[in-house]
């Protein structure tokens, strides 16, 4: 295993931990979106299973048609195609506990940088840890 192989185990860590608080903030702006229209129009109190389900899709394209949904969630998949890539040359073992614990890393670090409530010293202190706990794998 070269040390390449160790830095892109980092690099999909940090785009999952980035796209991860990414998509949350989409979906808060889809979810701010969607209570607005539904709001506005009215519902039968028990709609019949197919007009459910044609609700369901509604939604789910609503979704995907949020760009800052959307975006957020390709460069996610990517990295993920990445990952697997990855696998094919580096014991799961490693792998695994290396992009899982940038990921939970990057992911809080992100969403301090995007404005979201975070306890500030714990999480820095965690992500401290993170550090540790991957440094250690690695060596």
């Amino acid at each position: 295993m070269a040390i390449s192989d160790i830095e892109k185990m980092i690099a999909v860590g940090l785009i999952w931990g980035a796209t991860n608080a990414l998509m949350r903030k989409g979906a808060i702006i889809w979810d701010q979106k969607s209570l607005k229209s539904s709001s506005s129009s009215k519902q039968s109190p028990t709609p019949l299973l197919h007009n459910r389900i044609i609700n369901s899709l509604k939604n789910y394209l609503n979704l995907i048609l949020t760009w800052q949904y959307s975006i957020p969630l390709f460069l996610n998949l990517s990295a993920s195609a990445t990952f697997f890539a990855i696998l094919g040359n580096t014991p799961i073992s490693l792998a695994v506990p290396v992009t899982n614990a940038t990921t939970f890393a990057a992911t809080a670090v992100m969403g301090m940088l995007l404005g979201e409530k975070t306890r500030v010293g714990y999480a820095l202190f965690g992500t401290l840890f993170i550090v540790l706990g991957v440094w250690l794998c690695v060596m």
